[in-house]
């Protein structure tokens, strides 16, 4: 193996035969295009390592739909409002590679095969399930209602398509009645896609996800993988507060908060009274909806929706 340009360069060709698959398997990590890191899979049993001056996990992340036309090449599937989970073979983590503290009966039944998929507890409960994931002693009493919906098998160098058929074939195979593929269907054109999506959105979901199908499992982000929403949303990390006036005097009137550009906005809607009696504290991160631009690129209208314990304001690009 030899170095050239950007890229590893493997110096006689990898023949994908099943003896080979059997004999020299090598897992490949890309970032971008890149690739990163290309050895045998026997270095690391079943646990996949993330490429270097990354993301701490390898996690294929999606970027915003832009009115693509070819809606067919995609599989289709609800945004799940939950917490990312990774499962990497033996332990269960957070986006940013922190210890998931599940409980032990649930941690002993996942498969050695590293997992992506989100711990689910239902449309808007989005602030339980990020509580249960904070536990450092958990309780399986509160975790009976909770659900692991997977969506990819990182570890797996076959296209989407493929990785579809698997997640199903292994939930089967375990029989968990936690551990659920995400559903995944196909749509004929953008004009279905977007009256499902406001279908969705009306019945309380999040949004949409788009998965090519020949894509192969990549780190970082592509058009391969996108979001579909009603509305944009981002993540900002808490700065300040200015005081609240008239119905909302002795309580947050605006969070000052800093964006992933660096530039920094005030967010005075969005919240409830609640929240405005005890707003997120700084130096958290929060997401917050917004709709479009302005001219300078800052956020139009810009919302709070939650507070985002399961990232940190280094994660924020």
């Amino acid at each position: 193996m030899r170095y050239g340009g950007n890229l590893f360069k493997a110096d006689s060709p990898v023949r994908y035969s099943e003896k080979a698959k059997q004999n020299r398997r090598c897992r490949a990590i890309l970032s971008l295009g890149s690739l990163y890191l290309f050895a045998p899979s026997g270095l690391w049993a079943d646990t996949l390592i993330p490429p270097p001056d990354s993301s701490p996990l390898p996690l294929m992340l999606a970027k915003h739909y832009q009115q693509q036309d070819n809606i067919r090449d995609y599989w289709v599937s609800e945004k799940l409002d939950g917490v990312r989970a990774f499962w990497d073979g033996s332990q269960l983590k957070t986006r940013q590679g922190n210890p998931i503290h599940a409980p032990q009966s649930m941690l002993n039944a996942l498969p050695r095969t590293p997992l992506d998929g989100e711990l689910w507890l239902g449309r808007g409960r989005f602030a339980e399930a990020s509580g249960l994931v904070r536990q450092h002693e958990p309780l399986a009493a509160d975790w009976v209602d909770i659900q692991y919906r997977i969506f990819d098998l990182p570890n797996q160098l076959t296209s989407f398509d493929q990785r579809v058929k698997a997640i199903e074939e292994l939930c089967q195979q375990l029989n968990l009645p936690w551990l659920k593929p995400v559903q995944q269907f196909r749509l004929p054109d953008r004009e279905a896609l977007n009256q499902y999506l406001e279908q969705l959105t009306e019945e309380g979901a999040e949004g949409l996800m788009l998965h090519r199908g020949s894509a192969l499992h990549q780190v970082g982000r592509s058009d391969d993988l996108m979001k579909v929403k009603l509305y944009e949303d981002a993540e900002a990390v808490v700065l300040g507060y200015t005081q609240g006036k008239g119905q909302f005097t002795g309580m947050m009137g605006a969070l000052k908060v800093r964006l992933a550009d660096g530039r920094e906005i005030k967010i005075g809607s969005g919240f409830s009274h609640a929240e405005r009696r005890t707003p997120p504290s700084i130096g958290s991160v929060i997401t917050y909806r917004y709709n479009g631009q302005t001219s300078t690129g800052l956020p139009r209208f810009a919302r709070f929706m939650r507070i985002r314990d399961d990232y940190e304001a280094r994660d924020l690009k």
